[in-house]
């Protein structure tokens, strides 16, 4: 089991920044890859941004550039900071975590409660 809990999230002008973070316990040696996900109201979740146990990173087009991926050096902990944030950022994000990997892919199957974020134009 991996518990995760996020905090950070908030309200901010456009242009501005947040830092959301995200504390794992539990069984993280298990953890293959942590990620960001976000929700918008009636839209599906997206991935964000994605840091992986080798410490590989990965972005959405949409935030490249402008979010960046980061944990601790204990790896427990997960960063997601983002800048020079739009309207259309607002969402809840949420930190996933993921144990398997299958067809290349990371099978995020631990969810933190998740952070909300909104941006205001």
């Amino acid at each position: 089991q991996v518990q995760l809990v996020e905090s950070g999230g908030g309200l901010v002008q456009a242009g501005g920044s947040l830092r959301l973070s995200c504390v794992a316990s539990g069984d993280i040696l298990s953890v293959l890859a942590m990620g960001w996900y976000r929700q918008a109201p009636g839209k599906q979740r997206e991935l964000v941004a994605a840091i992986t146990r080798g410490g590989s990173t990965d972005y959405a087009y949409f935030v490249k550039g402008r979010f960046t991926i980061s944990r601790d050096n204990a790896g427990n902990t997960v960063y997601l900071q983002m800048n020079n944030l739009k309207p259309e950022d607002t969402a809840v994000y949420y930190c996933a975590a993921a144990r398997a990997r299958m067809a290349g892919v990371y099978k995020y199957d631990y969810w933190g409660q998740g952070a909300q974020v909104t941006v205001s134009s």
